[in-house]
C-alpha cells in the first residue's frame, strides 16, 4: 500500500500542513510520507468534524491522506493494532511529530 488515510494526533508546535513530508515508522520499517490532504479535524469538545482545515496544530486530531514513497504491509487499526499504527518523524529534528491510526 502506498496511499493511506489515517487519524493523526499532532504532537509538536510546528503544524502539519498539506505538502509536508515526514518519515513514517510502522513496526520495524520506515518510509517517507507526503501529506496529500487534510480531510477534517475532530473538535475534541464536541467530537464534530470540522472541514476546510488547512493544518493541524499541537494536540489536534484529524484525518489526513498520506502518499508513501514505498509500499508497506499495513492494516486498518480496527483490524490489527500492531500493523495499523505508526508515528510521523520530523526529518529535520528527528522528533516524533505525530501518532496515527490507519483508517484505510
Amino acid at each position: 500500500m502506498t496511499e493511506l488515510q489515517a487519524t493523526v494526533c499532532w504532537l509538536t508546535d510546528r503544524p502539519l500542513r498539506v505538502g509536508e513530508r515526514y518519515q513514517l515508522k510502522a513496526a520495524a520499517r520506515s518510509v517517507r510520507a507526503f501529506v496529500t490532504a487534510i480531510d477534517h479535524r475532530i473538535d475534541i469538545n464536541s467530537l464534530e468534524r470540522v472541514s476546510g482545515v488547512t493544518e493541524l496544530g499541537l494536540n489536534e486530531i484529524g484525518v489526513v491522506s498520506l502518499q508513501l514513497s514505498a509500499p508497506l504491509a499495513i492494516d486498518p487499526y480496527a483490524d490489527n493494532r500492531a500493523t495499523g499504527s505508526f508515528i510521523l518523524i520530523d526529518e529535520a529534528s528527528f522528533a516524533t511529530a505525530g501518532a496515527g491510526m490507519i483508517v484505510g
